[in-house]
């Protein structure tokens, strides 16, 4: 798939259903992590799960297989830096910033945070070329949606803003939002290699799952074993929506950029997050005004950043590939 043959429309209509994707895995594993009593065991048994099942899409699909040889080959030919294969990490870091600062920050300020840097790393990646669709200069539209874009979060979680939190302690999620921006450009870049979304997805969840296994053996060690796992079965379902999201990811990021196509999922994850609490309220706080406008300007944000950003390409800027 490349940007001449996949409209920008439609791509940024599955953007924002990777970003519903994503907050409804967030409100699974959260249940997940209650139930358990240990947020790191739950993000470990999402990821895990969702690396059980590409193991047997592997297995099934040749692609996927052709791909990994091809991108082992580029690793040993030095032709793909090793760090590109590192993705996953970033998920497991912001799993990772969950557990540390959510709980003591606040949904909202810890919202904001990874927002803030999701769409920073969206700008600088766009613009140092590293996703696979190249170069893609700062243009007054695509700086504009992403300030539109901060402030829709912000706007949209104000009513749980609250105070006497540690500003440093926001450093925990603003570098989770600048790993996720990379992760995105990386796995892109797999794909490419691999010619597999299969492929760089598969990479992801071995590398993430590593990590939070790594890490989940730590916490066992210092707080002891979690509660007994729940019965309901759609409380694992977070892997398997994981699967799709990234691997969506990893194909739309060649035709939107790292910038658009963060703006489109964090819009999706706002529109989602939104039904979900009108229709399935974890809370008896009705809805609140800010909730409803600021995801209706998230939405402005991703029509401001895409205008005309692909009729004026960068002198310089390297040729799509394929």
């Amino acid at each position: 798939m490349t940007s001449r043959s996949f409209p920008l429309w439609l791509a940024l209509v599955f953007a924002m259903l990777c970003g519903a994707g994503i907050a409804l895995q967030s409100r699974i594993n959260g249940e997940l992590g209650s139930r358990l009593g240990d947020g790191v065991t739950a993000a470990a048994i999402s990821f895990g799960s969702g690396l059980l099942i590409l193991i047997v899409a592997m297995a099934i699909a040749p692609v996927g297989r052709r791909g990994l040889g091809r991108v082992v080959a580029a690793l040993r030919g030095r032709e793909l830096p090793w760090w590109y294969v590192a993705g996953g990490a970033a998920g497991a870091f912001l799993v990772l910033s969950q557990g540390v600062a959510a709980a003591v920050l606040g949904v909202a300020l810890f919202t904001v945070s990874v927002v803030a840097g999701q769409t920073v790393s969206g700008l600088v990646l766009d613009r140092v070329g590293l996703g696979p669709g190249g170069r893609r200069p700062i243009t007054p539209a695509r700086l504009a949606g992403a300030i539109i874009a901060l402030a829709a979060v912000t706007w949209a979680v104000s009513s749980q803003f609250g105070g006497g939190v540690p500003v440093w302690l926001m450093l925990f999620p603003l570098i989770a939002g600048l790993g996720l921006g990379w992760q995105q450009a990386v796995n892109g870049q797999v794909r490419v290699v691999a010619e597999s979304a299969l492929t760089a997805t598969f990479i992801n969840f071995a590398v993430g799952t590593t990590v939070l296994l790594v890490l989940m053996a730590v916490d066992w060690n210092v707080r002891g074993l979690p509660n007994p796992l729940p019965a309901e079965p759609w409380l694992y379902a977070g892997g398997a929506i994981g699967c799709v999201f990234i691997a969506a990811a990893a194909l739309l990021v060649r035709v939107t950029g790292v910038l658009l196509l963060g703006l489109a999922t964090v819009a999706g994850q706002l529109v989602t997050a939104l039904l979900l609490d009108v229709l399935a309220p974890t809370s008896t706080r009705a809805v609140a005004f800010s909730t409803i406008g600021g995801t209706l300007l998230a939405l402005v944000a991703v029509a401001v950043a895409s205008v005309r950003w692909g009729r004026r390409p960068e002198p310089g800027a390297r040729a799509e590939q394929g």
